[in-house]
């Protein structure tokens, strides 16, 4: 069997001049590296941490299908590098306002809300957030199966994240194929642990349709405990009534309109 992080780890040496010089920037000594290349052993927190920031990659990547992941890399180096940093034409002013308090949001989140594309079913994504130079990014990945035993299919979106009056704006586009900008808003947490953000999300829906939709969203914390890989697995479409999902996250997540409403409304 195929060792999905095996092979995409020698895809990305592949754009060096040497396994050496590979070594040399990460500070790995050579014979350690090779037990990765072999996949003997997998690399610590600390030293995966140096592998993902020297190739520009997030960690649940290197365990895609190596189909999927080779994709990922060629279609997306462009746009990975032009979400690394904050477009020009954002106003500064606007984003270092924006930045106030957003510390304690940093970090990785199951994102939960009623399937735009497929409607019956709740989807669950990947989200992570992390600080940059001139402010937060993130990625957001969806793992999609449509049917048991179809192949899984992958959709990734960096965005820019940020805080204004009490308020969390996040505005992300579709990496792969460039055909999606999707804005999300949250309420932020008054308590002293960031456990669940609950808002709105506006975007289109991924199929010949197309049809533009708000649904309410959730984002969840992950567990310190479940690693990034393990999350990603996690990730896909879910049942309603998956016995997984708590009352309350359902309840949050519930698209409807109490009577005497005009507008379609976030709910804490």
């Amino acid at each position: 069997m195929q060792d999905d992080f095996v092979a995409n780890l020698r895809l990305l040496c592949g754009y060096y001049p040497s396994i050496a010089e590979v070594c040399r920037r990460l500070h790995i000594n050579r014979s350690q590296f090779n037990r990765y290349l072999s996949g003997r052993y997998r690399p610590r927190h600390v030293v995966m941490q140096r592998i993902c920031a020297l190739f520009g990659v997030e960690e649940h990547e290197l365990y895609l299908p190596h189909s999927e992941f080779r994709t990922l890399v060629q279609a997306g180096r462009d746009a990975r590098a032009a979400a690394s940093g904050v477009p020009p034409e954002w106003p500064s002013e606007l984003l270092t306002r924006g930045q106030n308090d957003m510390g304690r949001y940093l970090g990785c989140y199951f994102e939960y809300y009623h399937s735009m594309s497929r409607p019956g079913h709740l989807i669950r994504t990947l989200v992570c957030l992390e600080a940059r130079e001139h402010g937060v990014v993130y990625q957001r990945t969806e793992r999609m199966r449509v049917r048991p035993g179809a192949r899984t299919c992958h959709n990734r979106y960096h965005g820019l994240a940020f805080r204004l009056a009490d308020r969390l704006f996040l505005i992300d586009h579709e990496t792969l194929n460039g055909n999606e900008v999707t804005q999300t808003i949250l309420f932020p947490s008054f308590r002293s642990q960031v456990h669940r953000l609950t808002g709105l999300k506006l975007g289109v829906a991924d199929n010949s349709e197309r049809m533009p939709s708000c649904v309410r969203v959730v984002y969840e914390r992950l567990d310190e405990k479940m690693s990034v890989r393990r999350a990603l697995k996690t990730c896909g479409l879910l049942s309603p009534d998956d016995p997984e999902l708590d009352s309350d996250l359902c309840d949050r997540l519930r698209n409807d309109i109490a009577p005497g409403e005009q507008l379609f409304r976030a709910r804490h």
